[in-house]
């Protein structure tokens, strides 16, 4: 990533000011357009690295495992599940 002088080196030109020495200076259509190219690079590094972590997170996510009730591990394996409500087959016999 570019540091703040690195936006700007393009842009400082020097000026006198009365009576004393050479200052750097940088006009202020030149300081908008580096913030505006500095907030461009900053979105595209936050793009990067929200990428990055996204894959980082599904490389390191363990494997899914089946859902599996509390009610479900208390029964017996052969204990028989009747429907609470009777089926349109048993209605009109």
């Amino acid at each position: 990533m570019k540091t703040a002088a690195e936006y700007l080196q393009n842009h400082v030109f020097e000026a006198r000011r009365p009576r004393r020495e050479l200052q750097p200076v940088v006009a202020y259509e030149a300081a908008v357009q580096a913030i505006d190219q500095a907030l461009a690079d900053a979105e595209k590094y936050k793009y990067l690295l929200m990428r990055a972590l996204r894959r980082h997170a599904d490389e390191t996510a363990p494997a899914p495992r089946p859902a599996v009730s509390a009610a479900a591990s208390f029964f017996a394996d052969d204990t028989p599940v009747l429907p609470l409500y009777p089926t349109p087959e048993r209605l009109a016999a």
